[in-house]
């Protein structure tokens, strides 16, 4: 890719990282704007912005193909994903909007000319695995667990990602495998752990995290549609903190409790309504995967603003500040 000004489509754009991109591609200045903006969501954005086009439709409706014709799309940014949160959703409905959606949109692509796709992908493409390497690179094969639907559908994705570089590789690809992403706004599963009294623990495991600052996202994305190389690259910030010092930084202490003693809690619990989590979650919470940047760093060329302690540190301050307001 160059540095030509671009017509761009964003799947997920009404979504927490998807909104942010597109506010930055509307608010460059001419002749550095890209000369079409798509921004797409099944829902109706609450605001809408100038120099934006939006497309409220289904992933899978043929209504995206239709529209990087029409718009004669070059760039397409796939955020539109499924993330775990606890809700009721059966396993076919999410395999089919994460994985047959995004099949449908390679297809568009490689039918209709797209030059590059940008893909969210994510660390749990590895797998949450005992025997995980310490730091995972982007050579590692993904092993995500098919027991943990969101870990499963970001690996069938991947390996239908590798198939297409083989056979189309007229379409470039940035596949970004982003670590767990913090900001002074974020709510996921992952922060409503750290919302807890105390700190659940697996006995026998640190459960070390890897974070990237949400605008380190942005700035990676942005780079990724314009002149950043083609390639996997893992996202995340330099180190990583254990469970044990994310309570430590929180003021709090963490319980630490025997994997099986957890698994059945969780197996009981979730059918109640008592946890967002499941039995397959375990590993999950025990076998995290730890992302090494190197590649991100010295190939593509984007080096994180702030560390994983870094970025958890904005987060825990802007959470402390929201509490302080609240009181």
């Amino acid at each position: 890719m160059n540095n030509t000004v671009h017509r761009i489509l964003v799947t997920g754009g009404g979504g927490y990282l998807g909104s942010q991109v597109i506010a930055r591609l509307a608010a460059l200045p001419d002749g550095e704007r890209p000369e079409v903006i798509v921004s797409h969501d099944l829902r109706e954005p609450a605001v809408r912005l100038p120099n934006v086009d939006y497309l409220a439709c289904d992933i899978r409706s043929p209504q995206l193909a239709e529209a990087l014709a029409h718009h004669r799309i070059d760039v397409v940014v796939h955020l539109a994903a499924i993330m775990p949160s606890g809700k009721a959703q059966t396993r076919a409905f999410e395999y089919d909007v994460d994985v047959n959606g995004t099949r449908k949109l390679l297809e568009a692509c490689v039918q209709h000319g797209v030059e590059r796709i940008v893909v969210s992908s994510s660390g749990a493409a590895y797998g949450y695995h005992i025997d995980n390497a310490p730091w995972l690179t982007e050579d590692m094969p993904v092993r995500g667990n098919e027991v943990f639907a969101y870990s499963h559908h970001k690996r069938l994705v991947e390996e239908m990602l590798a198939v297409y570089r083989k056979n189309h590789p007229a379409l470039e690809q940035v596949v970004l495998r982003i670590g767990t992403i913090l900001g002074p706004t974020v709510r996921n599963q992952i922060t409503d752990m750290f919302e807890k009294p105390r700190l659940l623990a697996i006995q026998g495991s640190d459960s070390p995290f890897v974070f990237i600052w949400d605008q380190d996202v942005v700035g990676i994305i942005l780079r990724a549609i314009s002149d950043g190389p083609a390639g996997i690259y893992n996202v995340a910030g330099d180190g990583a903190l254990t469970i044990h010092e994310i309570a430590q930084r929180l003021g709090k202490v963490t319980r630490s409790f025997p994997a099986w003693l957890v698994q059945t809690a969780l197996r009981v619990l979730k059918p109640l309504g008592l946890t967002q989590y499941g039995p397959e979650q375990l590993d999950f919470l025990r076998y995290r995967p730890v992302l090494l940047n190197a590649r991100l760093k010295t190939v593509f060329g984007y080096t994180p603003t702030y560390t994983s302690a870094q970025v958890f540190e904005i987060y825990r301050a802007a959470r402390e500040k929201q509490a302080a307001a609240e009181k």
